[in-house]
This record gives C-alpha cells, structure tokens and sequence, in this order.
C-alpha cells in the first residue's frame, strides 16, 4: 500500500472572523472526506482570518491511483466558489506493508 498527503493554501477572501473561516473550512472539508474517501484537517494557520492551510491523507494499493486522488482534490479547491488556491504540496510514500 501506499501512502499520499496533500497540503492545501487557500485564501478565504470574505472572511473577517475566525468563525466566517472555520465555516468554510468545516464545509469543504465536509465535502473532500466524503466525495474521495480521505482524511482531512485544518493543519495550519489556524488563528489566521483569511488564510486556511488543509492536510489531506489517503492510501492505496497502487501509486497511481494515490496521486489521482490527490490530484483530483487539488483541481476542485482550484475551482471552488468562495476560497482562493494558493498553492500546494504532494507526496506519495514508498510501499507500507
């Protein structure tokens, strides 16, 4: 089995609180756990208003289908409505036996 994460910057422009965010935050990650059958958590930059970084983890038996769905998460927060992508970082582990 392999093991992939993916570490997502995103901008939340119509944010002014921590609550504004964390709702946007709670919604996306909502959507991502179910639609592709990952882990994810807000990781980073908890305390900032606009700025959400989310931790995305999945495993599979095949390298490819790994990064798939990682690169599949990545194409839908490019094109989500209220938060802005700005960046990103994948890794796909070695064989977990």
């Amino acid at each position: 089995m392999f093991i992939g994460s993916l570490t997502i910057r995103l901008l939340v422009r119509e944010s002014r609180t921590l609550k504004d965010k964390r709702q946007v935050v709670k919604s996306i990650l909502a959507r991502l756990r179910v639609e592709f059958n990952v882990s994810a958590a807000e990781v980073d930059t908890l305390e900032d208003v606009k700025v959400a970084t989310l931790g995305f983890a999945t495993i599979g038996f095949e390298t490819a289908a790994v990064q798939r769905v990682l690169q599949e998460i990545t194409e839908a927060l490019r094109k989500h409505p209220v938060a802005e992508f700005l960046g990103h970082e994948t890794s796909v582990g070695h064989e977990v036996v």
